[in-house]
């Protein structure tokens, strides 16, 4: 069994008010949230944080004791005179996740992985060239394959994909996979008759680079860079969908009127010429420091972006023998030339610290935001 540990975990700001209905889910999921961002803590503790009431902390620590989903514990003694604490604790081996992740090139990759994000199982199937219901049934085989070799109950299925997804996981336009109106979540969640979440990839990749990256305070971008391109946003801790949930879309933006033919049926797309295949192509007609001109045309892309929403930081996502190095450098440049000092100086242009899993395990916060609210 393979385990990838992850750093500490960053929490998305909630958006939407919560109804009297809702009450009681929403203590759940604040403490939740508290023990999965800050660990261990008594009950007492659960209070002062939350703001509840004591008896409202206890009765909702029993239920979720009851499910499993926390354990208690005495708290370590040093040199105190009485009886310990009980601290309480997310059960982090509680349940599984099944991840699902469709971005990089020409392959499917599927994982479990527990309720910290670390990934404990991990099948992949080459795409093959699969588009349309093909695609779709190589992604049910991926899911049926983990969901039979999980130890735990699993908790819900995530899915990152290219493509423009709506809030029902619907796949409104995936060029690259030949998928158009796919209700990819609901055929999964008749299949499996588990909860299904479905979001663009790249959005699925900020999400994990926020709660389990090296994210830091301020707006984040993530390019997702694999068979297509596209990017994520959270911007004051809340993720940007935009209208038509369609924020992000920068692999399909014109950078060269005259240019390749892209998947989308224009030319001269950001797609063409910094989509994995088009890095690989290149590196090996002109070597790999040509893909410094491939930055610049980035950094010309996304200086506008930076500069309109004043990033923090800038995150490439992909193939990192393709995306560290010249290429990085200058993207990095670029951006710094065509920005004013104040959005230039401080911002921080680098590669995910979650590697080739950052949409596995933002896939998995998908899940744990929808089942238990947390991030």
């Amino acid at each position: 069994m393979t385990t990838v540990s992850t750093p500490a975990r960053r929490a998305l700001r909630p958006s939407g008010r919560h109804l009297p209905e809702d009450t009681r889910r929403h203590h759940r999921a604040l403490l939740l949230q508290l023990l999965f961002r800050h660990g261990p803590a008594s009950r007492a503790d659960l209070a002062r944080a939350s703001g509840l009431t004591r008896v409202t902390v206890s009765d909702v620590v029993g239920g979720l004791v009851a499910e499993g989903l926390v354990t208690e514990s005495a708290a370590p003694v040093q040199g105190r005179v009485g009886k310990p604490p009980v601290l309480v604790q997310l059960a982090e081996e509680s349940r599984q996740i099944v991840a699902v992740d469709l971005s990089a090139d020409g392959v499917a990759t599927g994982a479990l992985l527990n309720l910290s994000g670390d990934v404990q199982e991990r099948r992949s199937r080459p795409l093959e060239g699969r588009r349309g219901e093909d695609a779709v049934a190589l992604v049910h085989a991926i899911v049926a394959e983990l969901v039979e070799v999980a130890t735990r109950p699993v908790l819900g299925i995530g899915v990152g994909t290219p493509g423009v997804v709506d809030a029902a996981g619907v796949v409104v336009d995936a060029p690259n996979l030949g998928w158009h109106d796919t209700a990819l979540a609901e055929g999964l969640r008749s299949a499996f008759d588990l909860p299904v979440f479905v979001a663009n990839d790249a959005n699925t990749a900020v999400l994990g680079e926020h709660t389990f990256g090296d994210a830091g305070d301020g707006g984040l971008m993530l390019v997702r860079v694999g068979t297509g391109v596209g990017s994520g946003l959270v911007l004051e801790g809340a993720l940007l969908h935009g209208h038509r949930s369609a924020a992000g879309e920068v692999g399909h933006v014109v950078i060269d009127p005259d240019g390749a033919e892209c998947a989308c049926g224009r030319r001269g797309c950001l797609e063409t010429v910094l989509a994995a295949p088009r890095l690989r192509e290149r590196v090996a007609a002109d070597g790999p420091d040509s893909l410094a001109e491939v930055g610049a045309q980035v950094g010309v892309a996304l200086a506008p972006v930076v500069g309109t929403l004043n990033l923090h930081e800038l995150v490439l996502s992909g193939p990192l023998e393709l995306l560290d190095g010249p290429l990085l450098e200058a993207v990095d440049r670029t951006i710094r030339e065509r920005t004013m000092p104040v959005s230039g100086d401080q911002l921080v242009v680098r590669t995910s610290a979650l590697g080739d899993d950052v949409v596995l395990v933002g896939a998995a916060v998908l899940v744990l935001a929808g089942q238990l609210g947390v991030s």
